[in-house]
């Protein structure tokens, strides 16, 4: 799989505060990637970095397989990023801010800027002028101007924040489209992981400017899965009586041979029952699993962090 982003201890300091901590990512072609920290954690530092907006103090990024600054300067051509809010002239329509922006850039090709406004759902504004626009419609238009460059990669900057949940929906269902039907793959960074769930395809959560945790959707499905955590004294014979007198294969053995039981969750008794009746010792037995929310507030160390 091509590899879009690498980066090596990227670390970064303002002042006496370390914004970046020795961060390593590594961003696979194809994916949305859910960037999650609490505000301040240095998800924005991260991007202002990448795209260029800013310098580390140390540590190495790699662009599309470039490395070397000057050839870096050349990768940024095939990025998009919308950093912090997007500024536009309030008194000019969307297609002349567009317009605006790819003269600025250097873009040549005029008619990027109505594939772009069509792509968000914005090329029927005509004359309405950005200041009559709603929240959700600018966010738009701040990711058709990301788009006018035609990137690979793009990098958003918490888009959804503040928009009312019609907003978000349509931000969602656009993101999505873009990485279907355009193939770019896109870091999109928020400070509530359940509003990536329905969108990511993994995650990378930062907190303090240090990378806890880079898991995909799958994983993150399955740490966050209800099921019954069981310690028992012969774990083999414990799976024999899962499969023979309970009629379940739905279980896991983990690493630290506890077993992971994804049935009976409301009749624990049963499973209590059953293992009693076949000698086996129960060391520990519980309903264990979180909510979204709860797991992101455990995995950055407790309540008290947040």
């Amino acid at each position: 799989m091509d590899c879009i982003l690498q980066t090596c201890e990227l670390s970064k300091t303002y002042e006496n505060t370390l914004a970046l901590d020795n961060v390593n990512i590594r961003i696979e072609k194809g994916g949305i990637y859910g960037f999650v920290g609490q505000n301040g954690a240095g998800k924005t530092t991260f991007m202002r970095i990448v795209s260029g907006l800013s310098f580390p103090n140390k540590g190495d990024i790699e662009l599309f397989g470039v490395s070397d600054k000057k050839g870096l300067a050349e990768e940024r051509k095939r990025m998009g990023c919308i950093i912090e809010t997007p500024a536009f002239y309030p008194y000019m329509t969307a297609s002349e801010n567009m317009e605006a922006m790819r003269i600025t850039q250097g873009i040549p090709n005029k008619k990027v800027v109505n594939q772009a406004l069509e792509i968000v759902g914005l090329s029927d504004t005509g004359k309405k002028k950005i200041q009559n626009f709603s929240m959700g419609m600018k966010q738009r238009l701040g990711i058709a101007t990301a788009l006018l460059g035609e990137p690979e990669f793009l990098m958003l900057d918490e888009p959804t924040n503040g928009l009312d949940p019609v907003s978000i929906v349509e931000i969602r269902e656009l993101l999505i489209r873009l990485v279907a039907e355009k193939q770019i793959t896109i870091l999109i960074s928020s400070h509530i992981l359940s509003e990536l769930y329905s969108l990511a395809t993994n995650y990378i959560i930062i907190h303090q400017g240090r990378i806890l945790q880079s898991i995909t959707k799958k994983q993150l499905d399955e740490r966050c899965k209800k099921h019954i955590s069981i310690h028992v004294n012969d774990v083999s014979h414990a799976v024999t009586v899962l499969e023979r007198n309970l009629f379940t294969r739905n279980y896991k053995v983990m690493p630290d041979n506890s077993i992971t039981l994804y049935d009976f969750i409301d009749d624990i008794q049963r499973v209590i029952t059953a293992f009693s009746e076949h000698n086996l010792i129960i060391k520990n037995i519980m309903v264990a699993g979180d909510s979204l929310e709860n797991y992101f507030v455990n995995t950055i160390g407790g309540i008290n962090h947040v």
